[in-house]
């Protein structure tokens, strides 16, 4: 998780209003992805890393996220959406949740139905004092 709060940090100013996400994919021990939120209308975290493995064989990814991925529909798709279809992520861990009344564990619910394991809280401390003051409430 420390991995993708590092990718947060590389998203601002420019993704802004949007808040500074940052995502990690990871096979066995070795991260294959990394993502962070680009500017508004362009990826978001969990997309810029989906897109590096697009097309690549993998069978039981991991996915640490700094924040809840989101579950509507905005100037992007929504990236849960986009997560429940790759049948290769198998765990998803969070670091906190989204309180934006559009999400607020909406996204968690998506990925849920869609068979995967959410874990949420890890690195909850160190994320939510880099984030919180970028969230909507």
């Amino acid at each position: 998780m420390l991995a993708a709060l590092a990718q947060s940090r590389k998203a601002l100013p420019e993704c802004l209003p949007n808040p500074p996400v940052g995502c990690v994919i990871v096979d066995g021990q070795e991260i294959v992805a990394q993502g962070y939120t680009r500017t508004p209308g362009k990826y978001h975290a969990e997309a810029d890393a989906l897109k590096q493995i697009q097309g690549k064989a993998f069978n039981f990814l991991k996915m640490y996220v700094t924040l809840e991925p989101c579950s509507f529909h905005g100037r992007t798709p929504a990236c849960a959406l986009a997560i429940a279809e790759d049948r290769r992520i198998h765990d998803i861990y969070v670091s906190i949740l989204d309180p934006d009344p559009r999400n607020n564990g909406k996204g968690l619910d998506i990925l849920r139905k869609a068979g995967k394991i959410i874990n949420v809280g890890l690195c909850a401390n160190e994320v939510n004092v880099f984030l919180n003051q970028y969230l909507l409430r």
